[in-house]
């Protein structure tokens, strides 16, 4: 099986000291391919360093809305330059955060919608951070227009990922599907339409149930598959063939060995 890990953050500083080995797993593991997602402005130059190490590592480059304090409005010029320059594979991590109190929200979508404009000008998918907000989420995607992406670790309803479906995106499951009491999640990743998947870490955090509680790594994504192929009472083999197909679509990257 060959896998692509839609979202891993590589170049977080968890992985300062083992990040090689890491990878190795990784690759050991059939995770093949890798989508590493910025944050802030300030870490686009270490993670372009550490994607350039392995040409199974793709850079996205964004502002992440729990990040806020970190952006400032020539963040987005020097995005565009980035972009411009670098030619990534997506914009982001981006999105909207409602569930931290504090992040004011018209300065999240002030750059959400900035972040939405520059990946349609662009021609690139957007990596989506959705926390509580899914239905903002939604609309700013709807005001923009003509994008496709994923809204990354999905914990949105049925009806609401019905939308993002009809909009031509996509949704990423990873470590918390893999928990009993994730009812809902576990119901979408058992029903849902298998072109609209994609499988995910986000590395270092979101382990899941078999390492509660301690740092993640792209290998572990073969739980997340073996847990959702479960639910859905489908083949590994065929889902892993689906979801990194459905990558490769989205992120334009060509297929492994080719």
């Amino acid at each position: 099986m060959v896998l692509v890990d839609s979202h891993c953050h590589l170049d977080a500083a968890e992985f300062d000291t083992d990040r090689d080995e890491v990878i190795a797993r990784a690759r050991s593991a059939g995770v093949t391919r890798q989508i590493v997602p910025a944050v802030d402005a300030a870490g686009w130059p270490k993670l372009r360093g550490v994607c350039s190490r392995d040409a199974g590592l793709f850079p996205a480059y964004g502002l992440h809305p729990m990040y806020l304090s970190a952006h400032r409005t020539e963040h987005l010029s020097q995005l565009r330059e980035w972009l411009e320059r670098e030619r990534p594979v997506a914009v982001g991590e981006c999105g909207l955060d409602y569930f931290i109190e504090g992040l004011d929200r018209d300065a999240q979508a002030h750059y959400f919608e900035a972040q939405l404009q520059l990946a349609r000008e662009f021609d690139l998918p957007v990596v989506v951070h959705a926390r509580r907000a899914v239905d903002a989420v939604i609309a700013a995607i709807r005001k923009i227009g003509k994008l496709r992406g994923v809204i990354h670790s999905y914990s949105g309803s049925v009806e609401q990922a019905r939308q993002l479906w009809d909009l031509g995106f996509m949704v990423g499951l990873g470590g918390p599907v893999t928990y009993d009491r994730a009812n809902r999640l576990r119901g979408i990743a058992a029903t849902m339409p298998l072109e609209y998947l994609l499988l995910e870490t986000d590395a270092p955090d979101q382990p899941d149930a078999g390492i509660r509680g301690e740092r993640n790594e792209p290998g572990r994504l073969l739980e997340v598959l073996r847990v959702i192929a479960q639910l859905r009472g489908q083949d590994v083999g065929d889902v892993a063939a689906a979801t990194t197909a459905n990558a490769e679509r989205l992120f334009r990257i060509a297929p492994s060995g080719a």
